[in-house]
This record gives structure tokens, sequence and C-alpha cells, in this order.
């Protein structure tokens, strides 16, 4: 590790299974600049501090990126901020944006997809607290966004629920088959096949709706905000 590096540790992240990056600032004297989650404020802290007792500390390492002068400079312009938000300006953004000048989240957008296959009312949940947090100027923005993430599980979940449709056809006609072949253990079998596929298809077809619904509402409410 240097001065000016990108680094970050491996947490655990609430009742989520698995973990997240935080990631900070190293200022090359012991200690990190960094979006510390407990006050939710850029602060500059003890490289303990920082790890919360993770030994193994890592630097994310890129091909293009700014000097270290530069990247410890505009992180300490920061220092203070309290706009932490879990959507659209996290610790990954900050640290990004100080070592490249791009704010992007890849945790955020890898994120997306997989809370679309738990929680669709998680997702939901984050969005609504994003945006309560959000500046009025910075609403329509932020609608966008979330909008933009929104079609992002519509396209990871729509695919798979059509594909779904097809098998249960099929299965369906090789029971068919199977039966006129006088072979009822293959017309059971494609029968599971069958309701293992339908189960699965009601569920996509629910997160669907749901995030029709979630989708309308952001709408009518950029719609509402654009107006006031």
């Amino acid at each position: 590790m240097a001065r000016g590096d990108q680094i970050y540790v491996f947490q655990k992240f609430l009742n989520f299974e698995g973990v997240y990056q935080h990631h900070g600032i190293d200022c090359g004297d012991g200690s990190v600049i960094h979006y510390r989650k407990k006050t939710e404020t850029i602060e500059r802290n003890s490289m303990a501090t920082f790890a919360l007792g993770e030994t193994k500390i890592y630097v994310k390492q890129y091909s293009v990126c700014l000097i270290p002068d530069v990247v410890i400079r505009r992180a300490e312009s920061r220092l203070g901020e309290r706009q932490y938000n879990l959507i659209f300006n996290n610790c990954e953004h900050f640290a990004n944006w100080c070592k490249t000048g791009k704010n992007e989240s890849q945790q955020v957008k890898d994120f997306i997809p997989v809370i679309s296959n738990t929680n669709i009312e998680g997702l939901y949940e984050a969005i609504k607290q994003a945006l309560q947090g959000a500046k009025q100027d910075d609403t329509t923005q932020l609608l966008n966004q979330a909008l933009s993430d929104l079609r992002v599980v519509w396209d990871e979940i729509q695919p798979k629920y059509k594909q779904e449709l097809k098998e249960i056809n099929v299965w369906q006609q090789v029971a068919i088959q199977a039966i006129k072949n006088n072979r009822e253990d293959l017309a059971r079998a494609a029968l599971m096949r069958k309701r293992n596929y339908e189960k699965s298809a009601t569920d996509k077809k629910a997160q669907l709706d749901q995030l029709a619904k979630m989708t309308e509402t952001l709408i009518r409410n950029r719609m509402n905000w654009q107006q006031t």
C-alpha cells in the first residue's frame, strides 16, 4: 500500500449473506479518508478504525488514475461531508471519485440484480431511502437513476421468465407423448419438471408485476416533482 492508493476491506453487510467492500483512500501516514458508515461522514481515521478488525487490506488497481497528490487533495476537500447514500453516494463512490474522477460504485451495479432475485421490496426501500435523503434539486436525477436501476432488474428477470414459459410448454408436450407411448413413469417425471418451471415462472411474474408498479410510481413521482 502507498500514499494515494484506493484501499478496501471486506465487511459483513447487515442481514445479507456474504460480504461487501468498504473503500477509502490511504493517506500514507497510517490514516485513511473514507465515508465512515457509523457516522455517515467522510472522516480521516486510523487504519485500524477503517479496517474494523480486518487484517487483510486490499489495493484497488487501475490502469489509469490520478497521481497521489491529487487523490489526497480530492479526498481532503470533502472531509466532513455528510451526504452518505447507499445507492448514489457510498464509500466506493467517494473513493472512486478521488482516484479516477468517476463517481460510481461497481458494488451497486452488481447488487441491484442480486436483490432482484431475493427481495424486490428491499430494492424499492433502498431507492426510497435514497430519494428521501436527496436535495430537491437532485430529485429528478435520482429518480432517473432509480428508473434505470429498475430497468436493469427487469432486463435480468424477463428473459428468464419467457424461457420458463417455453419450458412449461415443452414438458407438457413431453408428458403427452409419454402417455401415448404408455410410459407413465416418463410422463410423471415430465409433469414434475413442468410444475417446477410453473412455480419459478409464477415467482418471476410476481416480481415483474412488482417492478411494473414501482416503475409506474417513480414515473408519476418524477412528473409531480417536475411540475413543482
